[in-house]
């Protein structure tokens, strides 16, 4: 999926395998929205009060105020079929859905650029972050990358564990220390470790102390400072892990984090435990940051690459 190329059978397999885990893992925001908006194409053409309960239905299913208010302004100029109505309109619906998510598509490639790539990993305490990192780790591993892990989230000891447990599925190198010790220690023993040892990727996982925003930009700033003492251009990436069960708290802690350091991709993860899908929607009209990854379940072929015409069919239950 990130690292390679892959025989023909083999992608169309994934390609297949990916849709099926998206379009399940979506299952309780398209249902949600298929609820919502239900009684709203009964006709050719949507008049005045239509608008306005599919308006409605959209900002319900958390894709925000300013993005329902265009897709519904598209939707208006519209004619739908008396008796394919519905059907057309969901066509119609994740066209619009997809025209405000494809410039935020950007696939993040780790095969080519530095050696080792170096990718700094932030987000809350809860979002999924040392998760997304290990199965990042996994499919990079399985698809011949040489991967090292740093767990420079000292703040918690169950993160350090969870990142090993991880690490040794991926058959990554793991680089840790006690709990409580100086975070960017652990940085900078990763990228010298992936350095000396060849390595690909180096993957840094880091605390998510928000309520401190304070502490958090000390920390953050000094491992950056400390890792470009070995690569002046580190990281090469900084991802943010977002939770979408927290539905518009998302655009919140986005804004948190770009006051705190640089972003350069988004990840938003446990899509499959929520009806609040549309939040990735809201966060593509408001910020123009890349969304690189949606994690769909628990495996880790459930991180997957994010594509906006695919993610928009299934947010609105289109197969």
């Amino acid at each position: 999926m990130i690292w390679g190329l892959f025989n023909k059978k083999k992608q169309a397999d994934e390609q297949r395998a990916e849709r099926k885990g998206l379009l399940d893992g979506l299952r309780k925001s398209s249902t949600k929205l298929a609820e919502s908006f239900a009684s709203v194409f009964t006709k050719e053409k949507l008049d005045a009060a239509a608008l306005a309960e599919l308006e409605e239905a959209l900002i319900a299913s958390d894709m925000g105020a300013p993005a329902a208010a265009r897709i519904a302004g598209a939707l208006a100029d519209q004619r739908f079929s008396k008796e394919n109505s519905a059907a057309e309109a969901r066509e119609a619906l994740a066209a619009e859905v997809a025209r405000i998510l494809k410039p935020r598509e950007l696939a993040l490639d780790l095969s080519s650029g530095p050696k080792p790539r170096i990718v700094l990993v932030i987000g809350v305490n809860g979002s999924g972050k040392t998760t997304t990192i290990g199965k990042l780790a996994k499919n990079l591993s399985d698809a011949g990358a040489k991967v090292v892990i740093g767990a420079a989230d000292t703040f918690r000891a169950a993160a350090i564990e969870q990142l090993q447990v991880w690490a040794e599925r991926a058959g990554a190198a793991f680089v840790s220390s006690s709990q409580g010790a100086d975070a960017s220690g652990v940085a900078y023993e990763t990228v010298a470790r992936a350095k000396a040892e060849g390595a690909d990727v180096a993957l840094i996982d880091t605390a998510g102390r928000l309520q401190n925003k304070t502490e958090l930009m000390a920390e953050l700033a000094k491992i950056v400072r400390v890792i470009r003492k070995l690569d002046e251009d580190a990281p090469h990436e900084t991802l943010l892990v977002l939770d979408a069960t927290v539905g518009q708290n998302a655009l919140s802690q986005v804004e948190s984090f770009r006051a705190v350091t640089e972003i350069t991709g988004l990840v938003m993860t446990k899509l499959d435990g929520t009806a609040k899908g549309g939040v990735l929607v809201a966060l593509a009209q408001r910020h123009a940051i890349p969304i690189q990854f949606i994690g769909v379940g628990e495996r880790a072929e459930d991180l997957q690459t994010f594509k906006a015409e695919r993610f928009a069919a299934a947010l609105v239950g289109l197969g």
